[in-house]
């Protein structure tokens, strides 16, 4: 089992879907191998997701999703060992302007978000190849998140 915690940004409301979040991670991180991790993934705005982009990656942009690898591990009261993977944040307000421009239902592009955070967070990149309309991808990533995707085309989030 993993320890997945789900939040939004100070002050904003809570999305309807919210709670079906964790049970969606926890599926994709079992779906893909990983056991024992410990994450969070928090939605925000763009103007949040913008400034974590300026303050980390020096880009004064919005984006779409953003993860913050940790890749440390700590052993808990029980005796339990842990891999802190990191956090992932995601803006609330690009997901329906992905969602349109990939020509998917929000549904769909919330789901690449999060598996897509979720790979980065257990060492995956892709480089400069990005998940493009009509472009199969190539990449070890891309081909998994693909894979994921698949996977989980029928589950509801939104």
């Amino acid at each position: 089992m993993n320890q997945i915690f789900v939040s939004t940004e100070e002050g904003m409301a809570e999305p309807s879907w919210l709670e079906k979040i964790e049970p969606f991670a926890q599926k994709v991180v079992e779906a893909a191998g990983y056991d024992d991790e410990e994450f969070s993934i928090m939605f925000c705005s763009d103007a949040m997701i913008q400034k974590l982009n300026s303050d980390y990656r020096h880009i004064d942009s919005p984006t779409d999703v953003l993860s913050f690898e940790n890749g440390e591990e700590y052993t808990d009261e029980e005796g339990k060992t842990w891999f802190q993977a990191g956090d992932i944040a995601i803006s609330v307000d690009t997901l329906p302007k992905n969602a349109e421009y990939f020509e998917v239902s929000q549904n769909e592009e919330l789901k690449r978000l999060i598996i897509h955070g979720i790979l980065h967070l257990n060492g995956y990149d892709h480089g400069e190849e990005h998940v493009e309309k009509g472009v199969e991808p190539v990449c070890e990533m891309l081909v998994l998140q693909k894979k994921l995707m698949e996977q989980f085309e029928n589950y509801e989030l939104i």
